[in-house]
């Protein structure tokens, strides 16, 4: 893998590679990046990863090559929200009207002053002051010590720029050949624009598998009636005529237009909603223009500003009624306010006119060939299938320092983007390691969640397998059942579920005792690493398709029928093919681990797109026998 991402750079051609787990992978992009003469962006879409290669892999490696490369130097470079703001914590926090006010005593107040006094510690010690640092805290405890973008006043003008410690991860960032950061970063810098990044020659992208979901949250915008009315009374101070005014009639306008709006995707938008979002943007424009020009320490004024502009960029982006967004209306729950939501159709085109130009581009991940082959993920990402180069010849250096020609991708001439897919495959032999447990004599799953024929598989297998399960299921009711189920039949057992305590603190608890079993939901699907005998049975009580509801992907699948192409299997198959990859991925973590992938969904060997699914499954020794599976289990925990 390290020779063909070093190859890659030469070439200046992008590149997937599937690398499985136990590979080394970070290694093996890590090392052609320092090598490089400029400077290498590593995107992650998760902090975990982040972490991992900040805090093992780089310095290992810097002292392994010590005198082997040129000095070399990187950094860590995160979004500005994510850093304590000196300003706010010392000048204190804007009020609805604009005023700076003290946080009060309680809960959240005490939160707030641990905070506090832990970033000042972060100047005095020369920290990063970093959110991932910080004490345990709230999202409502960390906005009242963090600023967006948008309400920062800027280094210039700020009191405290010299110390800020977003500012001072940038220059970090600026004066470092690797800078590592985020997917969400990544595409704010190169898909809006926006510079958040300092230049930059080549990305690596790890965790790829997530790109297109991550550019697609990054490029979601949301509004509430709350956040409208909260625009308008923090405006209220700071304009002398009625444009707050007109701003609170047209948030009254806004809710009564939501409360007739049934909530789901809105594909003709009614007259009421559609006079309402004007009336909002072209308010909040009012009061845009009613504000100062220059905020100067004003943090009121500057975060009422960012407000109003948030909120006419979103009313601007709804009311354009662009062929390329999908607007819906999410419920919303307790304490929690409807939503308006807009989201592009599709990130592709994005990422192949503003990132793929832009710099050489390694994606990878353990999960990029799905159905067996790199198709679903490019088209995903802005790669053609026609622009792949099939060809897997050497380049010397020395014929990058001739100027010779890169190589042509296969396909229609002219084409822009070439690109090549390798798998590296895995150190694990999962045929000897891994069974695939698919049980046909179950019932079809139906829509009232797990019936009492799944329930009793579930308990057969958790009993031979004497707890060491996890349990991944397509939602929060289905997790809590089986595992209010499992602790009536099997009370020798303990059986956690997801959400009865913090994550790491259930991990924990799992990986201290064999005879557990933790049950739970997407989150458990792709961020659990739980190596050993800990882990010898997943459980997926279904194949993971996307709700038929869902607003994004339903639109998704529509299009992709318009286009000519299969919705289903372009959109929801992908989607199942992914996760249940990243689930079944849980089970072997070492060269040592053993197990068994239990999936409860006959579908997954009797529907047609079965086979696609399976083949996006590492290759572990597949079997419909319970009984095989359940001796299976019995041996491994005797």
């Amino acid at each position: 893998m390290a020779e063909a991402v070093g190859d890659a750079f030469a070439r200046r051609e992008h590149l997937l590679v599937q690398a499985g787990t136990g590979t080394g992978k970070s290694l093996a992009y890590l090392v052609p990046a320092l090598l490089h003469p400029d400077r290498v962006v590593v995107a992650t879409a998760t902090l975990a990863l982040q972490h991992q290669l900040v805090e093992r892999d780089l310095p290992r490696l810097m002292d392994a090559v010590d005198g082997h490369v040129e000095e070399t130097s990187y950094a860590v470079l995160k979004g500005r929200s994510n850093y304590a703001c000196l300003h706010r914590i010392r000048d204190g926090v804007p009020d609805e009207q604009g005023t700076l006010v003290d946080v009060p005593l309680g809960n959240t107040g005490a939160e707030v002053l641990k905070l506090r006094e832990w970033a000042e510690n972060e100047t005095v010690e020369g920290g990063s002051g970093e959110r991932d640092n910080a004490p345990r805290h709230t999202d409502r405890g960390w906005r009242q010590v963090s600023v967006s973008a948008r309400e920062c006043l800027g280094a210039s003008r700020c009191a405290y720029g010299v110390e800020c410690f977003a500012e001072r991860a940038k220059e970090r960032a600026a004066k470092s050949h690797l800078v590592i950061t985020n997917h969400s970063l990544l595409a704010i810098d190169a898909i809006e624009g926006i510079p958040m990044i300092p230049d930059y020659d080549v990305v690596i992208v790890d965790e790829a598998h997530e790109l297109s979901q991550r550019v697609t949250q990054a490029a979601t915008d949301e509004l509430t009636v709350v956040a409208v009315e909260r625009a308008a009374k923090r405006a209220q101070r700071h304009v002398d005529g009625s444009e707050a005014d007109e701003l609170a009639d047209a948030a009254d306008a806004l809710r009564d237009a939501v409360a007739g709006t049934i909530p789901g995707r809105i594909d003709t938008v009614s007259d009421e909603l559609a006079d309402a979002l004007v009336l909002v943007r072209d308010a909040a424009r009012g009061c845009v223009s009613a504000l100062p020009k220059d905020p100067g320490e004003d943090a009121g004024l500057a975060t009422a500003k960012a407000a109003l502009s948030d909120i006419f960029d979103v009313c601007a982006r709804m009311t354009a009624g662009s062929q390329a967004d999908v607007l819906w209306l999410a419920e919303g729950g307790d304490r929690m306010p409807d939503r308006l939501c807009v989201a592009p159709l599709a990130v592709w085109a994005q990422l192949r006119d503003r990132l793929l130009p832009r710099a050489t581009v390694v994606m990878t991940s353990a999960t990029l060939m799905l159905g067996g082959d790199f198709n679903s993920v490019a088209t995903s990402v802005g790669l053609k299938p026609s622009e792949r180069v099939v060809e897997p010849a050497a380049l010397e250096p020395a014929a990058v320092e001739r100027g010779e020609p890169r190589a042509t991708p296969v396909g229609e001439p002219g084409e822009t983007h070439p690109w090549r897919g390798i798998d590296v495959g895995s150190p694990f032999d999962y045929t000897k390691q891994g069974i695939l447990y698919v049980a046909g004599h179950l019932p079809p799953p139906g829509r009232d969640g797990l019936g009492a024929a799944q329930l009793d598989e579930i308990e057969a297998l958790v009993d031979a397998a004497g707890g060491r399960t996890l349990g991944l299921f397509s939602s929060r009711r289905a997790a809590e059942a089986a595992a209010e189920a499992m602790r009536a039949r099997l009370p020798h057992l303990t059986v956690l579920a997801q959400g009865e305590a913090q994550l790491p603190e259930l991990a924990a608890q799992f990986v201290g005792d064999p005879h557990t079993c933790l049950f739970g939901t997407l989150s458990l699907w792709q961020g659990l690493d739980v190596p050993g005998d800990t882990c010898q049975l997943v459980i997926i009580d279904r194949i993971p398709f996307p709700r038929p509801d869902d607003p994004l992907m339903s639109a998704r699948a529509r299009a992709a029928d318009k286009a000519g192409a299969n919705g289903f299997m372009s959109v929801s198959a992908t989607h199942a093919a992914l996760l249940l990859a990243q689930g079944a991925g849980r089970l072997i973590r070492t060269t040592e681990d053993r197990g068994v992938v239990a999936v409860l969904d006959p579908r997954l060997a009797t529907a047609r797109y079965g086979s696609f699914l399976r083949a996006s499954l590492p290759p572990m020794w597949p079997t419909s026998d319970p009984a095989v599976v359940r001796a299976a289990l019995a041996r491994l925990t005797g």
